[in-house]
């Protein structure tokens, strides 16, 4: 059996939630009473849904798939959100943290390669809980914390021994366009001190014999029409400050989602040019882990 994460770690997660300063905003809303924080949540753990997810980048679903969770809500508001039913609107229902751990547990007997937690950081407090009685009930799957991005390293060192491995977004690399665009104003200085916590947590990715991922950080880059989420300034970073032998997901899947049609330079998806640009430039820089999506 795994490791348990501390008990230290747990009560300094759930210390960080009242008030609530587990994000980048430390927006200190209370979030056991009504008032709601930047992430639009209380204190208890919300989910969308919970299934087998065989469209994760190959390492991730291998070929049972990656046993996903969806967390509503999100400390983002992306104009362009094509989950923006879950992240925006809070679709879902609440869990205990023991019906949480259950669905661990059932995702692990459905034969998922991994556990798969998609937009946790505002509910890590939580998570941490249902993950350690899962494990003492038998979970021994890889966890996965699938994020946007905009994490604390504060937070993240507590989750250190918890998750394996580490799939976050790399969105932007100006935050006035962040702001614009996600409503934050410091995106990319918070992005890239994350991934680099990430990357001295987790390492490269390492993958099995059967080429399913066990541990490691995988950085996904969705790239935007017109250069509006600086690509180049991105792959140079992760070049540069994390490494070349760094595996990234470049994906080109973006089209007109949620409130773009308030922006026309969001209001079409991406051309084989911008794209295959962006490609010939990873290569250049010697990203050599690179997956690419067909347009």
């Amino acid at each position: 059996m795994k490791p348990l994460i501390n008990e230290n770690s747990l009560l300094a997660l759930e210390k960080l939630s009242k008030p609530c300063r587990l994000c980048p905003w430390e927006c200190m809303a209370d979030r056991t009473s009504p008032q709601l924080g930047k992430c639009r949540s209380g204190i208890d753990i919300k989910i969308s849904s919970y299934n087998i997810h065989t469209g994760e980048e190959p390492p991730i679903s291998g070929t049972a798939g990656s046993g996903t969770i969806f967390f509503t809500n999100c400390s983002l508001a992306c104009k362009f959100c094509q989950n923006y039913p879950i992240s925006q609107l809070g679709n879902g229902k609440h869990l205990s943290i023991e019906q949480l751990a259950d669905v661990m547990l059932e995702l692990q007997e459905r034969n998922a390669h991994n556990i798969n937690l998609v937009t946790p950081s505002h509910m890590v407090h939580g998570i941490v809980r249902a993950l350690t009685s899962a494990r003492e009930n038998g979970l021994k799957l890889p966890v996965v914390y699938n994020c946007g991005g905009y994490e604390s390293v504060n937070t993240l060192r507590l989750l250190e021994g918890f998750v394996d491995i580490y799939m976050p977004d790399a969105k932007y690399s100006d935050n006035a366009i962040a702001l614009k665009y996600s409503g934050i104003e410091d995106y990319w200085d918070v992005n890239k001190a994350a991934l680099i916590e990430m990357q001295r947590q987790a390492g490269k990715l390492q993958m099995d014999s059967s080429g399913v991922a066990v541990k490691g950080l995988l950085i996904r880059h969705l790239v935007l029409p017109g250069r509006i989420s600086g690509s180049e300034k991105i792959l140079r970073f992760i070049a540069e400050e994390i490494s070349t032998d760094t595996y990234m997901s470049i994906m080109a899947q973006y089209h007109p989602a949620h409130r773009s049609s308030e922006y026309p330079e969001l209001s079409r998806k991406i051309s084989a040019e911008e794209y295959e640009k962006i490609i010939d430039l990873a290569e250049k820089l010697g990203l050599k882990n690179c997956w690419i999506q067909d347009l």
